[in-house]
């Protein structure tokens, strides 16, 4: 607080602004700082995979002195589990090509621990596992040296396939498919809660884990993240948890279970009151910390009489798959914490920081880490951005601040369905006539906002979170652009005249979406290649820098072998503009026009098939992109600007 208060400093992602004032400050008196909540929490399950997946420790050390800066006091640490898996699964009598076709890769294994996948992606070569334990035990070493509460994964049920083999009496149950795999990948093995394996595993593994790494007492586990349990009776649904926090005090009599509400959210037709009840009843009065993921959006804590009496942290989770993408609900946000503590008979006793992934929108997240030390909502929030502005610049800067307010009450001032935090836009989107282009701002707020910081540049070049906010905000100019050009082309499309989806697919695929790939190519933070060297600078050999490649082009893409969660992580980076989105956008536009052309209508199953074939051949492809940023991004910005916005600016 006293550097951003006192000083102006601002820490972020993106860098950090540290002009600290000479003479520093001085500080009126003794200062204290309370929070009224007991816990802040900071991570998803999902960001290990989208954003930490090729971290080395010097990355992880920025990361956690971030999370200090911010109060942070509870986090996951789940790196390094899969080795104690290992171990757990060899003693149990499994062979190690078992255990291999069991693990997903790397930047899969946020669901293999949810048990929504085995094997996509994988093996885990035997190097990964000694690196993830090496960071592991610097994390932890670093979270609780600052005064951190670390949270340790725990045994939720699932087991590989070979335990059938092991033990052919075992009582498992194979669970639905999950997200468009087939059985292949997905439909994963659940031990039914009374067997006695359960115990047995659960045990082992925590054992095993704290043997090697201590513990917090703190564990998270997910049994039924985004799959429906065997059975909506709730005894079933009690003894199956009661299974999991058993197989944890067995262990550890202080264990306390942090679980993801999403279960309930994601699916609420099967989540009644007596199956919720039945999950939150099946563990001691506060041994149970729920979180209430999607709470800016989706509260579960007002359907639930506040978890049944459990507590839980209030969360705002805000992205999904890591896109890039302005977005926000920061009025939503700013009310939502206190209104959860004013809530009849309220458990809440945190707040947490909960996207999938990171690096974007640092505006929502600087808001949301000061809510937790705030008994109420910030009072005006067109001066907190103006301030938030100045801090992360180092100067108050007219133009900048009105260039925030307008993104404030537009892109970041979004209400009801429309919020999901999840980049639709067709920029970033496989192409077809029925693309939803809705906002829930006006696209001019964008242009002006783009306009405003262009015409701050003079003042502001010097700062490198400037620079940062301009190419963000022309990326985001042009991808309102390419919407609006979509539209254009879709509907001279319908008219049947060829000219006209001719001229405005063709500004689209060969003119603005190029431009946007030399902007993005101007910073290190949105390229490509920076992207594929974290992942090839991990491996150990040219074959797992190759595993480790592929992993990281799926899960931007395809994600599954079939595209099976297609573009669901999609990122704005160039080389995968000008490589994966222009050309499926230019077969499109080729694809319409030879259907005009011919007379036929378009067949977009055969489209599909088509520009499937382009996007395999990206994730396949080994060319290599640049690692360090060209051009200057102001330049760019400026020179996109006039050559696009004007004509637009006008009649949006």
């Amino acid at each position: 607080r006293y550097l951003r208060d006192f000083c102006g400093c601002h820490v972020a992602w993106s860098g950090a602004q540290l002009r600290l004032p000479r003479p520093l400050p001085a500080v009126p008196g003794e200062l204290t700082e309370a929070s009224p909540y007991r816990y802040r929490y900071y991570q998803n399950v999902c960001t290990h995979s989208y954003s930490f997946v090729w971290w080395d420790w010097a990355r992880w050390e920025r990361e956690i002195d971030w999370m200090a800066l911010h109060g942070i006091n509870l986090a996951l640490a789940w790196s390094g589990q899969e080795a104690i898996w290992q171990r757990v699964y060899l003693a149990l009598g499994l062979t190690q090509a078992e255990i291999d076709q069991h693990f997903t890769g790397p930047a899969f294994l946020a669901w293999g621990r949810m048990g929504n996948l085995h094997g996509w992606g994988g093996p885990l070569p035997h190097a990964w596992h000694l690196k993830q334990l090496y960071l592991q035990h610097r994390v932890l070493d670093r979270m609780r040296a600052l005064g951190m509460t670390p949270v340790l994964p725990a045994f939720a049920g699932h087991v590989p396939k070979a335990v059938t083999r092991v033990f052919p009496q075992v009582n498992v149950t194979q669970l639905g498919s999950w997200g468009h795999f087939n059985c292949s990948y997905s439909c994963s093995f659940l031990l039914a809660p009374g067997d006695p394996l359960f115990p047995l595993i659960g045990s082992l593994f925590l054992r095993e884990l704290n043997r090697e790494f201590g513990t917090d007492h703190f564990y998270g586990a997910d049994t039924f993240n985004e799959m429906q349990p065997p059975s909506s009776e709730p005894a079933y649904l009690a003894a199956a948890t009661a299974a999991v926090y058993e197989a944890m005090t067995a262990v550890d009599p202080d264990a306390v279970w942090l679980l993801q509400g999403w279960l309930f959210q994601h699916q609420p037709e099967f989540w009644g009151p007596a199956q919720v009840g039945a999950v939150l009843g099946a563990v001691p009065q506060g041994r149970l910390l729920v979180l209430d993921l999607f709470a800016e959006n989706q509260p579960v804590y007002t359907r639930t009489a506040s978890f049944g009496g459990q507590p839980f942290i209030w969360c705002m989770l805000h992205n999904f798959g890591g896109n890039h993408g302005l977005f926000g609900a920061l009025e939503a946000v700013n009310r939502g914490p206190a209104a959860a503590r004013l809530f009849p008979n309220s458990t809440v006793v945190g707040t947490g920081i909960a996207p999938e992934g990171i690096g974007q929108n640092e505006v929502v997240y600087a808001l949301m880490a000061e809510l937790g030390w705030r008994k109420d909502p910030v009072p005006d929030l067109s001066a907190w951005v103006a301030r938030f502005a100045e801090q992360r610049y180092g100067v108050a800067q007219p133009d900048a601040v009105l260039a925030w307010r307008l993104l404030l009450h537009s892109v970041y001032n979004c209400s009801g369905e429309a919020c999901r935090g999840h980049n639709h836009s067709p920029l970033v989107r496989r192409p077809s006539l029925q693309m939803n282009t809705t906002v829930w701002y006006n696209r001019s707020d964008v242009f002006e906002a783009w306009r405003l910081l262009l015409k701050a540049t003079p003042n502001l070049t010097a700062s490198p979170a400037f620079r940062y906010d301009l190419l963000d905000v022309t990326r985001q100019g042009l991808q309102e652009l390419v919407s609006l050009y979509y539209e254009e082309a879709r509907a001279a499309y319908m008219r049947q005249e060829l000219e006209g989806l001719l001229r405005a697919g063709g500004v689209l695929a060969y003119k603005l979406l190029p431009a946007l790939d030399e902007v993005l190519a101007s910073d290190h933070r949105f390229l490509l290649g920076s992207w594929l060297e974290q992942a090839r600078a991990v491996a150990v050999s040219s074959a797992e820098a190759d595993l480790y490649e592929q992993n990281s082009r799926y899960q931007l893409t395809l994600w599954g072998p079939e595209g099976n969660i297609l573009d669901y992580a999609n990122k704005q980076l160039a080389g995968l503009v000008a490589d994966y989105y222009v050309p499926r956008w230019r077969l499109f536009v080729e694809t319409l026009a030879s259907s005009l052309a011919r007379g036929v209508p378009f067949q977009q199953q055969q489209f599909n098939s088509d520009v499937f074939l382009l996007e395999q051949a990206f994730v396949l492809s080994r060319k290599r992109y640049p690692s360090q940023p060209q051009g200057d991004t102001v330049e760019l910005a400026r020179s996109t600007f006039l050559r696009f916005a004007p004509r637009k600016v006008a009649g949006t």
